[in-house]
């Protein structure tokens, strides 16, 4: 079996829903993100690449028939580069990057691109074909931005809740309150303006033309770095009269791509530069759907039982926080340092859109990690419907392989 490792990572900024990049094509927005990280690698004939795994959670619009070949495609890589594209919901880049890591290590791969990609803005409204023709009463377009549609009415109610009201059970089951759910969410925001403001997202994100227009977005679009817990004490609760749950201490839908470029050890001659991280462990994990938001609890543990580590020598912790509930409920159960996670800001403040997500986890994580120098680090992401998923990273910067 042969290792696999990060080589480089990039993405574009993430755009808040109608937002500056709501005018971007989700096509368009992966060939960025595609052409960003290959940019890094500048030594890598694109031919080379033995494939594309891409990860979409909607694909029901402009994303559709398989985005990641359309974006292989319209980056300008030779057409012998194949791509596929996968759907774990809001763990599908993360996925790709599971999916990749996996064709390596086995020897099916050498190199392989991957990433993700989510216009939560541009994702349509649809509609259901009918039971029999010419049906005389009326129909209901359908969202697909987020969230159950179309739901099989054999699925029990308690499964089909909406993904706030899932968290706002999370809140009642470990008694989280709101304000530790605001003071989560504006450290996110701190965290992610700081880190910007020092330069450690310059080597991540690369800045994206806002729908043809001369104007371009080049930070993320969501963050607000004056906010304070005062100042979320006051925004109403979104799914509950009396609930703790609102637009403050929740990740925003949003627009946005990421890519990590994987490969063997083998494969750095090619590829050009020295690998920044080994994937070391993954861990996947499923719960009913209505606890979604605690699955990565034991997808984080497989993960490290995987890479022959304890949470003891964890140093970097990347955690989407959907929810800062769902984030909060996590930390607690795994008994860590807080500092430890998202110390470059989250999801709250960032953006969360869905395929995307993983990618930029695991990118941030593999840069802090060089950053620091220390050893050992997790990204973890949970996902509607019951599930999660984690990846153990081990840095290696700086190590000749």
């Amino acid at each position: 079996m042969s290792a696999s490792y990060v080589y480089a990572a990039a993405r574009t900024p993430f755009g808040r829903f109608s937002g500056a990049l709501a005018g971007v094509r989700p096509d368009d927005l992966a060939a960025a993100a595609v052409s960003a990280a290959l940019a890094k690698v500048p030594a890598l004939d694109p031919s080379a690449i033995d494939d594309v795994v891409w990860g979409n959670a909607n694909g029901a619009g402009e994303d559709n028939r398989n985005v990641a070949r359309m974006a292989v495609l319209l980056a300008g890589l030779p057409t012998s580069v194949p791509a596929t594209t996968v759907n774990r919901l809001c763990g599908s880049s993360l996925d790709a990057a599971i999916v990749a890591s996996r064709a390596i290590e086995s020897g099916d791969a050498e190199i392989v691109l991957t990433g993700g990609v989510e216009s939560m803005s541009r994702a349509p409204w649809v509609l259901p074909k009918p039971d029999r023709a010419y049906p005389a009463r009326d129909v209901t377009a359908v969202s697909t931005a987020l969230g159950w549609r179309l739901v099989n009415p054999r699925m029990p109610k308690e499964w089909t809740v909406s993904l706030g009201e899932a968290n706002e059970q999370l809140a009642d089951r470990f008694g989280i309150p709101r304000q530790r759910q605001d003071a989560f969410a504006v450290r996110s925001h701190e965290l992610a303006d700081q880190a910007w403001e020092a330069g450690f997202y310059e080597d991540l994100v690369v800045p994206v033309a806002a729908g043809g227009k001369d104007d371009v977005l080049a930070r993320d679009e969501g963050m607000r770095p004056g906010s304070t817990v005062e100042g979320l004490a006051g925004l109403k609760p979104s799914f509950r009269f009396d609930g703790s749950i609102t637009a403050g201490n929740a990740s925003p839908l949003s627009d946005g791509a990421s890519a990590v470029l994987l490969g063997s050890g083998a494969a750095a001659s090619r590829i050009g530069v020295a690998p920044l991280a080994r994937i070391a462990g993954r861990g996947v994990f499923a719960l009913d759907p209505q606890d979604f938001g605690f699955a990565p609890v034991e997808a984080a543990n497989r993960a490290l039982k995987s890479a022959g580590i304890t949470w003891d020598d964890v140093a970097a912790v990347e955690l989407n926080e959907a929810f800062a509930v769902q984030a909060l409920a996590c930390v607690d159960a795994w008994g860590i340092d807080p500092d430890l996670v998202n110390a470059k800001g989250g999801a709250i403040a960032l953006g969360h859109p869905l395929g995307a997500s993983g990618g930029r986890l695991l990118g941030t994580l593999a840069h802090r990690l060089k950053e620091s120098g220390d050893r050992w680090g997790v990204a973890a992401i949970c996902i509607g419907v019951g599930q999660a998923l984690a990846v153990a990273l081990e840095n290696v910067a700086g190590e000749g392989r």
